[in-house]
């Protein structure tokens, strides 16, 4: 198989940069509104803590539908090609979140505001659910082989940049006064979308559909059913990649609970708690590609062990410093554990559970594994602040929690194989052949 040339894999890493970019701004504007704004707009007859806790349970919802997506938009992927789905999901994610800065309050229309949030939140998870999977299978499907890891890093990257949106967003947002800010103010970030939602179809209109997938097209390979043949010759990838993801705890509970009980429990300033967040996606943006050029180096296991047990270890400082009211000590153990550490991971488990299948079935098998791992990641919040007690004091329980998951990372992850020097048009075919010889 020929190599791309060096204008394809970057072309197409720009893309899904610019395009994860604007997707994850819609959905992480979500996520600080809930942490900040949604327990009184929306829940306003409960206690403080209750309302928040509803609230965050909200930002959760999203990921109950992310998996759905993951099997459909994965069909669609793997049947009709990434671009399609690529389009797909940055309009639905956009036209929902403009429509959730239209929603009245619960005041206006009572028990009827909340069904509205949760609905439109269950589409936008729907539409997140093929998003990365998508932008992955485009970028890995590009790049040369020798740095698979280097340039689908980019996809990641490109989401931590829509958190920087997101959070930066909120930054005058948050100076508003109370009033000003539960009535019209959240309401801006959402409306903003519309804007999202006109570059982003722009960018991905013009992409061209990946040489793997067109070269399946004219050899007619591609799978009518890939779902069938994922589960039945690739269901073990599956679960491996389910078990992984689950380390995208660590970034929900540092963006959403961390926040939230920094805010609501603690008292700490909104603005500074959201420049953390700045500042820690804004290292991310350097530290992503640099751990996955390490990993095409040295492979990607080590490289995403060494991330797992950094941000285990280190929740427990970020939450405790949090506790301590410290700012200083709060920005220094924040951008290093969420910018620098965690990016060890980011920067590397998109090639990983990209390689881990074959090409006819590589975005159905991505999304489904990583949708799953994420609806847990998904609930950290909720579960965390049930952890932290009525009060939401109980921070070691929350850290002992995200270390836990952090484990289970990293037994999954050092247990599987290493694909780093497995050419592309080769990746994943070791089950397919290993049956094939059973049955011979």
């Amino acid at each position: 198989m020929s190599q791309p040339t060096t204008a394809q894999p970057r072309k197409a890493a720009l893309a899904a940069w610019i395009g994860s970019a604007l997707e994850y701004y819609d959905f992480f504007i979500y996520g600080t509104a809930a942490a900040l704004v949604f327990g009184r707009v929306f829940f306003p007859g409960s206690s403080a803590a209750t309302g928040t806790l509803l609230a965050l349970a909200t930002f959760g919802v999203g990921y109950i539908a992310r998996p759905i997506g993951a099997f459909v938009l994965g069909h669609v992927g793997d049947r009709f090609g990434r671009k399609r789905v690529l389009v797909l999901t940055v309009l639905l994610m956009g036209v929902c979140t403009f429509l959730i800065g239209c929603l009245p309050a619960y005041s206006t229309i009572g028990v009827a505001a909340p069904i509205l949030l949760v609905t439109l939140r269950l589409l936008q998870g729907f539409s997140a659910g093929g998003e990365q999977a998508g932008a992955n299978s485009m970028t890995l499907e590009h790049a040369p082989a020798h740095r698979r890891a280097y340039f689908t890093s980019f996809t990641l990257s490109g989401t931590q940049f829509g958190q920087i949106l997101a959070t930066a967003v909120f930054l005058p947002i948050a100076t508003l006064p109370e009033e000003a800010l539960l009535s019209w103010g959240w309401r801006v970030p959402f409306w903003a979308s519309s804007v999202v939602v006109v570059v982003a179809l722009l960018i991905r209109r013009s992409l061209d559909e990946t040489p793997v997938f067109t070269r399946e097209q004219q050899q007619n390979e591609v799978e009518k059913l890939p779902l069938a043949v994922l589960f039945r010759d690739h269901w073990r990838s599956v679960l491996r990649v389910v078990a992984c993801a689950t380390i995208a705890t660590v970034s929900t509970v540092f963006s959403v609970y961390a926040l939230s009980y920094a805010v609501n429990t603690e008292g700490l300033s909104r603005t500074a708690m959201l420049w953390v967040g700045v500042l820690a996606n804004a290292v991310a943006l350097a530290a992503l590609p640099f751990f996955g050029n390490l990993a095409d180096r040295v492979g990607r296991k080590p490289v995403f062990i060494a991330g797992s047990l950094g941000c285990a270890v280190l929740m427990f400082g970020y939450l405790a410093s949090i506790s301590t009211g410290n700012y200083v000590l709060i920005f220094v153990v924040g951008i290093v554990m969420f910018g620098f550490v965690h990016s060890a991971t980011g920067g590397v488990w998109p090639a990983f559970y990209g390689e881990m299948f074959p090409a006819r079935v590589r975005l159905s098998g991505t999304a489904i594994g990583t949708q799953i791992g994420f609806a847990v990641a998904g609930f950290a919040p909720s579960i965390s602040a049930a952890l932290a007690g009525e009060g939401g004091e109980n921070w070691v329980a929350v850290a002992i929690f995200v270390a836990a998951v952090c484990l289970l990372n990293v037994i999954a992850v050092g247990t599987g194989k290493d694909y780093v020097r497995t050419p592309t048009e080769q990746l994943g075919l070791e089950p397919v052949r290993a049956k094939a010889a059973v049955g011979a």
